[in-house]
């Protein structure tokens, strides 16, 4: 049985309304994010520092000279 929650639902409705606003477009809506931001005096989002993996990642390179 799955409990309804209003503010998830709220949440997904105006998820919902910018992706239609924007087409989908993920880039278009970190832009105009950014473009608000720069317009604002509040941050909209400010990391402090770069993501960190938790596990090690292992990278394998391969060449094209065969």
């Amino acid at each position: 049985m799955t409990q309804f929650d209003s503010i998830i639902e709220e949440i997904h409705q105006t998820r919902e309304k910018i992706s239609e606003r924007f087409g989908g477009n993920i880039a278009a809506i970190a832009e105009d994010a950014a473009q608000r931001q720069a317009a604002s005096s509040r941050l909209i989002w400010k990391t402090n520092a770069p993501n960190k993996s938790r596990q090690p990642i292992n990278r394998v390179y391969l060449s094209d000279a065969g």
